[in-house]
């Protein structure tokens, strides 16, 4: 897998023209799923460097599961998966924004995008959006 260079201090990071990313203190790294054609946020999960590199090598999102403790594949169980059209990296190089032509639903619950639910105004209960529910 490929090593990345560190970041640079202050605000030289802000406009390297190399890929340097600012993993936190775990190695990850957020990175955030949007679909190419639609906008819409799908996803949000992590990556550690071997991850990201996966991505880069395979144009298929590859993640760092902190459950398992491994990385996955996105779709590599379900067969949805997420073909990278295009990488992004914030200012400062501490998070990915992936465009992404999704296949299936990217949420594991079945849903076109993990982000289904509303904050009420008062904070305290969601609101499900009725184009997302898991039944189809």
């Amino acid at each position: 897998m490929t090593d990345f260079d560190p970041p640079l201090s202050g605000s030289a990071q802000d406009e390297v023209l190399e890929l340097r990313p600012r993993f936190n203190a775990d190695g990850l790294i957020a990175a955030i799923a949007q679909d190419v054609s639609t906008g819409e946020v799908l996803m949000l999960a992590w990556m550690n460097a071997d991850a990201l590199t996966a991505t880069i090598e395979t144009g298929r999102a590859t993640y760092w599961s902190r459950s398992r403790e491994a990385l996955w594949v996105k779709g590599g169980t379900s067969g949805h998966f997420q073909d990278v059209v295009e990488l992004r990296i914030d200012c400062d190089q501490d998070a990915v924004l992936m465009k992404v032509r999704q296949t299936g639903g990217a949420c594991h619950t079945g849903r076109e995008s993990c982000f289904y639910r509303i904050v009420t105004g008062d904070g305290r209960k969601l609101i499900l959006l009725p184009e997302m529910d898991s039944e189809g």
